[in-house]
């Protein structure tokens, strides 16, 4: 009998390497996944207007909220020199304080309307959809990495759209919905 068990381990132990390759592995997702959303456009910094920065972005829920990975060249090691949040006006104009908001956010709409911003790598009805649903939208942005440093310092600006306006009360208030 201890024979028979011992065989039975034996090619149970040879054979399972066997079916365990001819089994897909499976791939871990993992949070990085999805920066695929490709759109380039100056931001002003320290008073001074950069870039253009490649945006990679992914929506992360449904309101929209969307967050963009921020780099200066789509070079495969280019340094992440600042990161958006891009959250419906839905959320932001009844969470943030208007002198908050002027000073730190910006309305997409607004910066869309400009022309300086493009959604790259999609087909012409597809970036449409995607600039129409971030027109209802307003972003932040941390500037982490300084311009011409070789490391970041620790210092973190805000940074803005190029075209940005202070918002008086009247237009800071949403639309009543319909």
């Amino acid at each position: 009998m201890f024979k028979w068990i011992s065989l039975f381990v034996l090619v149970v132990t040879l054979v399972s390497p066997v079916f365990a390759q001819n089994t897909l592995p499976t791939k871990k997702v993992i949070p990085s996944e999805g920066y695929d959303i490709h759109v380039v456009a100056p931001h002003v910094i320290d008073g001074k207007v950069m870039g253009p920065f490649h945006h990679y972005c992914k929506v992360i829920s449904p309101e929209p909220v969307i967050e963009c990975l921020i780099y200066l060249s789509t070079e495969p090691n280019a340094h992440l020199v600042e990161i958006e949040y891009i959250v419906a006006k839905t959320i932001t104009r009844e969470t943030v304080p208007l002198e908050e908001w002027n000073k730190n956010w910006h309305d997409h709409k607004e910066e869309i309307a400009t022309g300086r911003v493009a959604v790259l790598d999609l087909p012409s009805d597809k970036a449409k959809e995607v600039a129409d649903l971030v027109a209802t939208t307003d972003g932040i942005i941390f500037h982490l990495w300084p311009h011409d440093s070789k490391l970041p310092n620790g210092k973190v600006l805000i940074g803005q759209a190029v075209g940005h306006v202070n918002l008086k009360p009247e237009e800071y208030k949403l639309p009543a919905k319909k």
